[in-house]
């Protein structure tokens, strides 16, 4: 069952996260995940949450989301996401 990584990202340092954004899609593929969303114009329909910048990526599960998220390869990348961006984060089982 897929499973969906989905970040609403505020970006606090470009450079920092220029870093980031340029060495994280092979570690993605790496663990089968795929970009379905990497920022973009929205479009609020219902509530007040307005994301700053949305990115989704699809895994083939939650073990290989998890999986890359823990990794040892992505934990310096997660740092430097971390200081250069306030962001909440969130995974959730497809149906």
């Amino acid at each position: 069952m897929s499973a969906y990584f989905i970040v609403d990202i505020d970006v606090t340092d470009p450079e920092a996260y220029e870093n980031y954004r340029s060495q994280v899609p092979p570690l993605v593929a790496k663990y089968g995940g795929k970009y379905l969303v990497r920022g973009g114009a929205f479009e609020v329909l219902e509530g007040d949450w307005t994301p700053h910048r949305l990115v989704v990526l699809e895994f083939p599960t939650v073990q290989a989301a998890k999986e890359f998220y823990d990794s040892e390869e992505y934990e310096p990348l997660k740092k430097i996401r971390l200081g250069a961006t306030n962001s909440s984060a969130v995974l959730v089982e497809g149906a």
